[in-house]
């Protein structure tokens, strides 16, 4: 249902401009301009409005309603029970408008097939009801004679990957009734959830598609796999972007479609777009939704791989590991190199600042430069200063001023949620 498709991770006063803006519209001349629209419906319309305005040559996508007859064409009558299963309901659709001498018909169209999945009748996925028709609204001759062409086409490579029939149906638009202003642009208002992908992984051009993905790697020890988009999805560029961009982790992260997952033992479901697995010998251990800020993300990774340890109340309770604990006897000694956070990998702390304070605890002059941040600490009576890493957001210990060799600060570290790399 459309409410499914709603943030899986809702995570308050937590919100980002990253796509919320108007994809900027081509500049073009007179000369240069061959205007055309055409109406597709794929299902829910918020994510395909967003992946046509994605699209080079697409002058503008608005999402509306359209071949129905009998009521009034607004989203509460649509969705209503009454008319669910109607014939004559309306379909979600979206307007494209698009310049035809920079997109043409045939590239719309094939990115439009490839999209969903056109050989489910009156639903794409949990949508369920004849408002999520597989339907093309043709405004003349060439839409109309590619997109038989092209329906035709794709049939053929559906059948080689055993789907059934197509049941997209092609027709002359009548008349199209913009939808309310909430759900124009809605992926821009809502900046955390997921995109419904529902495409088959069939495209037309097989042969740069077809390469089969080994996943032999991923049924030994702990992987994360990101379920990717084929198509534009903005909550997938977010995540890329604001999250697992600088990940340096060592546990492996993979990108995957969900036609991609041969081999392995996956329980979540497949269609959404980033859903985060985390797979331990090629099965599930637990399996994620929709875009995860970069907390959300590290605390999951952190129960992951730390599981339930001393490391990972350090590292999300502000736990304190006893001095002279066995890490610290490993590390205090170790050549030349840098230490790192045990869930990013982000560079913290060089052996070169390190320095034997006699305290029991990892010690040293400065931490890499713009590698973690300060926070105030009055816990336990005190008044300190919190190290947290700015990668991750774990806590790393405190800093003590002036307590370093020539009246340097000292930062006193937990050895547990460190790792180390010897210098190359």
């Amino acid at each position: 249902m459309k409410s499914n498709l709603i943030v899986a991770f809702l995570l308050g006063g937590f919100t980002f401009s990253t796509f919320g803006t108007e994809m900027p519209k081509p500049k073009m001349d007179n000369a240069s301009v061959n205007v055309q629209s055409i109406v597709l419906g794929s299902g829910c319309f918020w994510g395909p409005e967003k992946r046509y305005e994605a699209m080079t040559g697409v002058i503008d996508a608005e999402s509306g309603y359209a071949d129905g007859k009998g009521f009034k064409a607004t989203y509460k009558n649509i969705i209503s029970s009454q008319r669910r299963f109607d014939n004559n309901n309306y379909a979600e659709v979206v307007k494209v408008t698009y310049n035809a001498n920079m997109l043409s018909t045939e590239k719309l169209l094939k990115a439009y097939f490839e999209s969903h999945d056109p050989t489910q009748k009156n639903r794409q996925g949990n949508d369920v009801g004849t408002q999520y028709r597989s339907i093309i609204l043709f405004e003349n001759n060439e839409q109309k004679e590619t997109a038989f062409s092209l329906k035709s086409e794709y049939q053929m490579l559906l059948q080689k990957s055993g789907y059934g029939d197509i049941q997209t149906k092609i027709k002359p638009l009548t008349r199209f009734y913009p939808a309310e202003e909430y759900h124009q642009n809605y992926l821009a208002k809502n900046p955390n959830g997921y995109c419904p992908d529902h495409s088959t992984g069939v495209t037309f051009d097989q042969a740069s598609t077809e390469a089969v993905v080994d996943n032999s790697e991923l049924t030994q020890g702990k992987h994360i796999v990101v379920l990717d988009s084929r198509s534009y999805c903005p909550y997938c560029e977010k995540f890329k972007s604001t999250v697992v961009n600088d990940y340096q982790g060592s546990i492996p992260l993979h990108y995957r479609y969900a036609d991609q997952l041969k081999g392995l033992d996956i329980m979540s479901a497949t269609w959404a777009t980033p859903t985060i697995i985390l797979i331990e010998n090629g099965k599930e251990v637990k399996g994620f939704q929709g875009y995860m800020d970069r907390e959300t993300f590290y605390k999951v990774l952190g129960a992951f791989k730390l599981g339930d340890s001393e490391a990972f109340d350090i590292a999300f309770q502000k736990g304190t590991e006893r001095p002279f604990c066995k890490q610290y006897d490993i590390f205090k000694n170790t050549p030349d190199g840098v230490f790192v956070d045990k869930l990013s990998g982000a560079p913290l702390f060089d052996t070169k600042d390190r320095f034997n304070s006699g305290t029991g605890w990892l010690s040293f002059k400065y931490p890499v430069k713009n590698s973690v941040t300060y926070h105030k600490d009055l816990s336990h009576g005190m008044v300190r200063t919190e190290i947290r890493s700015k990668s991750s957001g774990i806590h790393l210990g405190h800093v003590f001023k002036k307590e370093g060799p020539n009246g340097t600060d000292r930062y006193c570290i937990n050895a547990t949620v460190l790792d180390f790399k010897k210098r190359s």
